[in-house]
């Protein structure tokens, strides 16, 4: 998982001034869950990502926005992927309007919030800035729990 959304739950957690353990018990999981979340060794879970939204009183789209992009790529790449042919039937009449429109959307949205690159650019600037905010020199020194 990406370093960035981690770094982004570490900053949220450090700006409302909660350790990981008042996470953790707000999440009612344990602290070592919240440690690997903001370490990107795990994702959170829908209930997790709801509570998290409401914890640091941040929409899901601002706190997740990295995982919203990378979901856009993902399944973009797998829309190529679709078996072109189906078995038409009542069922399947809208399939090739609706793919067109997730198509188009996806499309339109990674134009809007920048490509990959463009992406990882805002990634090292977000996390250059956060660093400054916390008067850190490294990202390791963030690691204090």
């Amino acid at each position: 998982m990406s370093t960035q959304f981690a770094l982004d739950l570490r900053v949220a957690r450090r700006k409302a001034g909660l350790t990981q353990r008042d996470v953790a018990h707000l999440l009612a999981a344990h602290q070592s869950a919240v440690s690997d979340l903001e370490r990107g060794r795990i994702r959170p879970g829908l209930t997790q990502i709801v509570t998290l939204s409401l914890i640091y009183g941040r929409s899901f789209e601002c706190l997740f926005a990295e995982l919203i992009q990378e979901a856009r790529r993902d399944l973009l790449e797998r829309l190529e992927t679709l078996p072109k042919e189906v078995r038409s039937f009542a069922g399947t009449f809208n399939r090739p309007a609706t793919l067109e429109r997730l198509r188009h959307r996806l499309t339109a949205e990674l134009k809007e919030h920048g490509g990959a690159a463009d992406l990882r650019g805002r990634q090292a600037r977000d996390t250059e800035l956060a660093h400054h905010r916390l008067g850190l020199a490294g990202r390791d020194a963030l690691d204090v729990h």
